[in-house]
C-alpha cells in the first residue's frame, strides 16, 4: 500500500482540499455561509436566474443536500425560489436584492486561497499543477463514464 504514504499525490491532494474547504468556511463564518451556499450566491450573481437542478453538478452534491443549501439561502432572504417557466415541476433559482448586497460585502474566498497557498510559485510551475491535474481529471472522469473496462 505504498499510495498511502504522506509524500502520495492523492493524499497532498485531499490534504490541500481540506485546507482549502476550512480556509472558506473560515472565511464566510462571520456572514452565515458555508462554502457550497457561497457557490450558488457566485453562479446566481455572475450568471442570473438559474434552475435548481443544474447545481446538482455544479456542486457535487446529492439532491437532498442541495434541497438543504437552497432552503437555507431562501430562509435567509438571499434568494427566491419560483417555477421554472418552461417546466413547473423545476424550481428557478435567483438572487434578491439582499442576496446581492450581501454578495458584494463578501471577500472572495477563493482569491484569498490562491493567494496564500501559491504566493511565490512561478507561472511555469502554476501551469504544470494546473495541466496535471486536468489530465488526471479527465482521464478519472472519463472512467467513470466508461465504466470500469
Amino acid at each position: 500500500m505504498d499510495h498511502l504514504k504522506g509524500n502520495a499525490v492523492a493524499e497532498w491532494v485531499k490534504r490541500y482540499h481540506a485546507a482549502s474547504r476550512a480556509t472558506m468556511d473560515t472565511c464566510l463564518r462571520p456572514y452565515g455561509l458555508g462554502s457550497t451556499q457561497w457557490y450558488v450566491l457566485w453562479k446566481l450573481a455572475n450568471n442570473g436566474p438559474t434552475v435548481q437542478r443544474d447545481f446538482l453538478d455544479l456542486l457535487q452534491v446529492e439532491k437532498a443536500t442541495l434541497s438543504q443549501v437552497i432552503g437555507a439561502l431562501v430562509q435567509k432572504g438571499f434568494v427566491e425560489q419560483t417555477p421554472a417557466s418552461e417546466d413547473q415541476r423545476q424550481r428557478m433559482l435567483t438572487i434578491t436584492p439582499a442576496g446581492h448586497r450581501l454578495w458584494k460585502e463578501l471577500p472572495d474566498p477563493i482569491e484569498l486561497i490562491l493567494k496564500h497557498s501559491f504566493d511565490g510559485v512561478g507561472e511555469a510551475d502554476m501551469a504544470t499543477v494546473v495541466r496535471v491535474l486536468q489530465g488526471a481529471t479527465k482521464r478519472l472522469t472519463y472512467r467513470l463514464t466508461q465504466g470500469s473496462k
